[in-house]
């Protein structure tokens, strides 16, 4: 059965490879986020200004996305201590309603 979570979001964040270590301290370090996914992605962008020339003949630039189930009360404190904390990274964010969420089990140990 899944709950309605009307006050949750979720958190996208899109960053370089080279953040990812210190980006889980970080999302570890806050209370805001109890947990979070993090995948590898590919990110494709019409701006070339922060693309590397192999970047550009690709076509696509190597990321990290972080998803992370925050309740909306605390997005402003949670993007601000981001945004001082990584000033100048490129880190780029969005952010989702969740409309439901829960857990679902097999119902075997």
């Amino acid at each position: 059965m899944t709950d309605r979570v009307s006050d949750q979001i979720l958190f996208v964040l899109s960053a370089p490879p080279m953040l990812e270590d210190q980006l889980i301290d970080w999302l570890l370090e806050r209370d805001e986020a109890t947990g979070f996914t993090s995948l590898n992605v590919n990110g494709h962008s019409s701006d070339p200004l922060h693309l590397t020339v192999a970047e550009k003949v690709s076509g696509r630039q190597r990321r990290l996305q972080f998803q992370v189930h925050i309740r909306g009360a605390v997005l402003e404190a949670f993007r601000s201590g981001l945004e001082q904390t990584f000033t100048g990274a490129d880190l780029h964010y969005w952010v989702l309603p969740v409309l439901a969420a829960g857990s679902l089990h097999s119902g075997t140990d």
